[in-house]
């Protein structure tokens, strides 16, 4: 009998928490706001290369000594070669950086960089 219940609470539980999930409205719904990128300024030679260098290219993230997952975004072959897994990271799953999604204003200038086609100026 004791065995069933632990079966029965068991059950309960997966299911239960199988039912939890974490979608984002912005994914599932569209939207929040758009960006308008003819009054952002992004160019790679200082508003990307201090992006990465703050929040990427960090010890024990992407930097050369330690990267992650073999990603290591520090020059501007291994940046752009990386760019629509960088838009969706940071700016469509928001997942990275890990330590927290990027501010308004850097996702705003990341996003206009990488939809001129990632140029390096």
């Amino acid at each position: 009998m004791r065995s069933f219940i632990n079966l029965v609470l068991t059950t309960v539980i997966i299911l239960t928490a199988g039912g939890c999930y974490y979608d984002k409205a912005e994914l599932l719904y569209g939207g929040g706001t758009t960006t308008s990128c003819s009054n952002i300024s992004a160019k790679f030679s200082t508003d990307i290369t201090s992006i990465m260098k703050s929040k990427c290219a960090t010890a024990g993230c992407h930097d050369a000594a330690g990267s992650a997952g073999g990603v290591v975004l520090e020059t501007y072959l291994q940046i752009s070669g990386k760019a629509a897994r960088i838009n969706q990271r940071c700016i469509v799953d928001k997942t990275m950086p890990t330590g927290g999604p990027l501010l308004p204003a850097e996702l705003a200038i990341l996003k206009c960089w990488i939809d001129s086609g990632a140029p390096n100026n």
